[in-house]
């Protein structure tokens, strides 16, 4: 059915395909009872409802699979698949439909959290296909993020040990601290604690508007975004990326002289090309926001700073 003729005129089934690929299969009485019960209990009157309450409703599906013995079912993997591409046509007549955008944008706590995760997932997964429903997508999702100061789940990295006590780098609003992530050096890059009020706020912001646009960023003079870090300090977020091991531009020139400078610099360049390809302005484009690196052949590396 189609996305935006469900929301209006009928009541929305999520995960209709896999239910119905587990009915079928269900020959125990007790079982098929069960499906019953879970088609009643994922039933939804409109699509944002629908939208908040998939992933609770894809956890049954897989539970109930798993108990029936189907979980890699080839029939059930692609009716899951089905059934995700169906979401996906959900979010866009969602998208496409400024009343359901405002009921989005007033999702709060939970709700909130699971429209995001839902969302982002489908962007990972390639559901999207169409590249203005991406950008719809990324949209919404940095819209609701401000109204309701969340994020994607699927942004955030665990693991992160071994900090340093104090900044390795800092200017501005951020400071830079050394860390370990498994087996691999890397760098915090934290918002500065002390700043109270609408300020707090104005930074928190820049914080997720920053976090969205690297984590899309892939170019080899550009620094990774791995993710973001939440353990490391109880009341700041950090994004994190992978540790230089010689600092600083900067300070590379200072300790190695100017050899190399002009390959620096075309590099550089190269990063800001691409940057501005994407229709990105880097805003604070200094040495010291300009990192190298010594791992398989030496190169330099922007530092996302958005402006």
């Amino acid at each position: 059915m189609n996305g935006a003729r469900a929301t209006k005129l009928a009541k929305i089934l999520i995960y209709q395909a896999s239910l119905s690929c587990l009915a079928g299969a269900c020959t125990v009485r007790i079982l098929r009872t069960t499906v019953d019960d879970h088609i009643a209990s994922m039933t939804f009157n409109n699509a944002v409802d629908a939208i908040v309450g998939s992933l609770e409703c894809r956890k049954r599906v897989l539970e109930l699979a798993t108990k029936v013995q189907l979980k890699n079912d080839p029939k059930l993997r692609a009716a899951l698949r089905a059934d995700e591409e169906r979401i996906a046509a959900f979010l866009v007549s969602i998208f496409s439909s400024k009343s359901d955008e405002e009921t989005v944008l007033r999702l709060e706590g939970d709700s909130a959290q699971c429209f995001l995760d839902v969302v982002q997932e489908t962007l990972d997964r390639g559901f999207m296909m169409a590249q203005e429903h991406n950008r719809m997508a990324l949209r919404i999702i940095r819209k609701l993020s401000e109204s309701c100061d969340k994020l994607p789940s699927s942004l955030f990295i665990v693991g992160v040990n071994g900090r340093d006590e104090y900044p390795t780098f800092g200017g501005g609003f951020g400071e830079i601290y050394r860390a370990s992530c498994g087996d691999r050096r890397v760098a915090l890059k934290r918002m500065r604690y002390f700043i109270r009020g609408s300020d707090l706020r104005r930074i928190r912001l820049n914080f997720c508007r920053e976090a969205f646009v690297w984590k899309d960023l892939h170019h080899p003079n550009i620094l990774p975004f791995l993710g973001i870090d939440r353990d490391s300090f109880p009341s700041s977020l950090c994004m994190v990326s992978p540790w230089m091991e010689h600092g600083t531009v900067t300070n590379y020139l200072k300790t190695h002289g100017y050899e190399n400078v002009d390959k620096l610099l075309h590099e550089t360049a190269q990063g800001l090309e691409y940057l501005h390809s994407r229709n990105i302005v880097h805003g604070d484009l200094r040495g010291v926001h300009t990192y190298f690196q010594c791992k398989y052949s030496d190169h330099a590396r922007l530092e996302c700073v958005l402006g």
